[in-house]
């Protein structure tokens, strides 16, 4: 007869088996040689004796052995079978002695399955263990376009210097920035210190997130934790008390539902929101002491040095006319500061500015940072597409402004080739190429887009490219610094040694703000108590809210720029998206269907060149420090301790 133990296992394996059925699911452990059969396997790697978490322990090598056990590993044979009788065996020379012999295993994608050992492993997840020893023999297929495939073969990268297996990601770039995070290069072996540390934070912070409810998000936990090291530094962390850890956990937790998947469409807002009715005025200061709402804006550079930040001053100067009295706006430069940027916020914020715009993506991670650390903060940061539910970020869709200026270049072109000039390849970059692109071709279907990314370490000379293709129209960076003396900028063309101006696209981001002023005046920035029903809030208006235009030149053709008008109207009025039906891209794939446009988090995320570039998209590894550094805060925030070196 078999033990109680016995007994409350099979009902554990049996209540596992009627869920499975229920859900239409497998009610056995799968079976690894099955999977294979659907795999291009790349080599088998023996990987000698590793520490395996039981919780990786999915299944069986072979299929002989898994109608044995339900999902969840506890067994399903008869209480007074041979099989629950060794059971039972396994169990008391556990109890009495510990289980020292490792099993036979196969790794799979970071999944274990049993070659020999099933009823080691059975006995151990009925016991709550935490982990076996294994000799392992690791499984590697063939790269492949897919998600998990490309976070596996970052994680063999990793595996190599760590040798750590029980940290996951649900995102690529993930182990990469873990490792700079723990300031670790790439082939830089981890020492039995460092492994022993960071096991115990990772066990510690595991522990934290599933006790409130980790369990149940999309984010594993090693999401959460990468999202934690890009807010503290990886050595504070490890002296920081349980006390101090869970108080930390306490204040971001709202963030983690929101990370580890990429942002949904609903916390895309494309258009601005109707007024209510009413003194907007009278409401606010009805709720607050404040006789006048004080904004602050913080820049990268002087408004002398940057294009960007005078665009963003023009802005905030027109506020002050709107409003007058009223509010209060200021402006900072970090330039000017003695301190960083998160220095600076927690200065505004403690001056009492009810909003805080910060203009510039590389302050995305402190702005984050300031507004988890005071949830009375209104923080808003200019970049698209951030996961984030305590900040709000803002941009412009300027790929319609992109598609009307490719129009223009695609008409204009005397020989069906242009150049295109990139700073950096951020969401939303890259969809402004193919819009360009794009539109190039519907004004001329042999138009070429030779593009140039001038933030690339090691690049031509621009010069030496529009000589060698005898390229006369250039798109070239949008705005200039207003103290430069060089005029190139937005679309233009070179014709007998003359330079003529075609098109810019133009911000006017007073519109913008003051947009985004009544909404916060009207109640709208109230945070929800349950985060899962208010998303990330990402705004990213077009053409038709008035934030953004495109500007022609009377050195245009009539018929140029009145089919150029046409088309703006159409967008306008949302009757056309340049990223509707299909679209080929470079290798001849395609993307996006017939009849249906591609969604704003589709548009935002592209990672891929219309057919018609001639050119690529950098890795990190070959951009710039200040390139790589913008680079790596898409999705995941740049790890608070990780330095980008040239």
């Amino acid at each position: 007869m078999a033990s109680e133990d016995y007994t409350k296992a099979q009902k554990l394996a049996r209540s596992a088996y009627r869920s499975a059925v229920s859900k239409g699911d497998y009610p056995y452990l799968p079976a690894l040689d099955e999977i294979l059969q659907q795999v291009n396997v790349k080599t088998e790697q023996p990987l000698g004796l590793v520490t395996i978490q039981l919780d990786q322990i999915v299944g069986t090598k072979t299929a002989g052995r898994q109608n044995a056990f339900a999902g969840n590993f506890m067994p399903l044979m008869p209480e007074k079978s041979e099989f629950a009788h060794k059971w039972d065996n396994v169990l008391s020379y556990h109890m009495d002695q510990g289980i020292g012999d490792p099993i036979v295993a196969y790794e799979f994608m970071n999944r274990f399955y049993v070659l020999e050992g099933n009823k080691r492993v059975s006995v151990l997840k009925y016991v709550h263990a935490d982990s076996i020893e294994g000799s392992v023999t690791r499984v590697i297929p063939y790269p492949e376009d897919t998600l998990e495939n490309k976070i596996y073969y970052e994680f063999l990268d990793f595996y190599k210097d760590s040798q750590i297996n029980y940290i996951w990601f649900s995102q690529t770039g993930s182990f990469p920035k873990l490792s700079a995070a723990l300031g670790k290069k790439s082939g830089e072996k981890w020492t039995e210190e460092e492994l022993v540390n960071f096991k115990s934070l990772y066990n510690h912070f595991t522990e934290l997130f599933v006790a409130k409810g980790g369990q149940n998000l999309k984010a594993t936990p090693g999401d959460a934790l990468l999202f934690y090291l890009s807010l503290y530094p990886y050595e504070d962390i490890l002296q920081k008390t349980p006390a101090e850890m869970k108080a930390d956990v306490d204040k971001i937790w709202e963030e983690f539902p929101l990370i580890g998947h990429d942002t949904t469409d609903k916390a895309v807002v494309l258009e601005p929101a109707q007024e209510q009715g009413g003194s907007i005025f009278t409401r606010f200061f009805s709720q607050t002491s404040s006789k006048q709402l004080k904004i602050a804006f913080i820049h990268d550079q002087k408004m002398d040095q940057s294009g960007w930040t005078y665009s963003h001053e023009l802005g905030r100067m027109a506020l002050d006319q709107m409003f007058g009295d009223r509010i209060r706006t200021e402006a900072f430069f970090l330039q000017d500061e003695s301190t960083d940027i998160l220095e600076l916020l927690n200065q505004v914020i403690a001056a009492g500015n009810h909003l805080i715009f910060t203009t510039s993506q590389k302050f995305l991670a402190a702005s984050l940072k300031a507004a988890i650390e005071h949830p009375e903060a209104r923080i808003l940061n200019c970049s698209v597409g951030q996961p984030y539910s305590a900040i709000r970020t803002y941009y412009g869709r300027l790929y319609e402004a992109k598609f009307l200026a490719g129009m223009i270049a695609g008409a204009m072109s005397d020989n069906d080739k242009i150049a295109y000039i990139a700073r950096y390849p951020i969401y939303g970059a890259v969809a402004n190429i193919n819009a360009f692109a794009l539109g190039a071709r519907m004004t001329n279907p042999r138009a070429r887009v030779y593009l140039y990314w001038n933030s690339l370490l090691d690049r031509e000379p621009f010069a030496d490219l529009i000589r060698r293709e005898s390229i006369s129209v250039i798109s070239d960076n949008d705005m200039i610094r207003p103290s430069s003396e060089e005029r190139l900028f937005g679309l233009y063309m070179t014709r007998d040694g003359n330079l003529l101006k075609l098109a810019a696209p133009i911000w006017n981001w007073g519109r913008f703000y003051e947009r985004i002023i009544r909404d916060f005046l009207q109640g709208n920035w109230d945070r929800s108590k349950d985060v899962r029903s208010k998303p990330a809030v990402n705004y990213w208006w077009g053409i038709a809210s008035g934030i953004l235009d495109l500007i022609t030149s009377q050195n245009l053709p009539h018929g140029v720029d009145r089919l150029t008008q046409i088309m703006k109207q159409q967008i306008y009025t949302d009757e056309f998206n340049p990223f509707a039906g299909e679209i080929t891209i470079q290798g001849g794939l395609t993307k996006g269907e017939k009849g249906k446009i591609l969604t704003p988090e589709e548009i935002i995320t592209q990672d891929y060149l219309v057919r018609s570039v001639v050119g690529f998209i950098p890795s990190a590894e070959q951009l710039e420090p200040e390139a790589r550094e913008l680079l790596s805060m898409q999705a995941n925030l740049t790890p608070a301790a990780t330095k980008i070196e040239s």
